[in-house]
């Protein structure tokens, strides 16, 4: 089996609404933990920026189940990799608010002081996703 991580962002669409983070949270962590994937999820009232760890198939699998979400469009596909081990293996699913997404982080990554991970690398993303971890629990 090979190790692959995933890393996308996308816009939330007008179907969206508030509760559906917490919908998609628990989702992810129930069904991410049955295949073995782990991850974390950054989110602001506009962007999704979501990294996936796991075997390429399933990696694969629920990355084709969120290309066909209707709560996100836009979806752009940042980084794919084999990798030798994982960044976010204490979590199925992790989570950043907004809140937690600085003007000073997003300078450090990317093109503008506002969260945009369009304007992020997929480079860009994984490394401010690293550090990202370091500011929550493990759960």
């Amino acid at each position: 089996m090979f190790l692959t991580r995933l890393v996308y962002t996308s816009t939330i669409t007008d179907s969206f609404s508030p509760s559906d983070i917490e919908l998609i949270l628990e989702a992810a962590r129930k069904n991410n933990g049955k295949r073995n994937v782990t991850g974390m999820l950054c989110f602001s009232r506009k962007y999704f920026l979501q990294c996936l760890e796991g075997s390429r198939t399933q990696v694969n699998q629920i990355y084709q189940k969120i290309l066909n979400d209707p709560r996100h469009t836009n979806i752009v596909l940042l980084d794919y990799q084999q990798i030798s081990h994982r960044e976010f293996s204490e979590w199925s699913m992790s989570y950043i608010p907004e809140s937690s997404l600085t003007s000073a982080l997003s300078l450090k990554y990317s093109g503008a002081s506002t969260f945009n991970p369009y304007e992020m690398s997929g480079e860009s993303a994984h490394e401010m996703m690293l550090l990202l971890k370091c500011t929550i629990p493990s759960v």
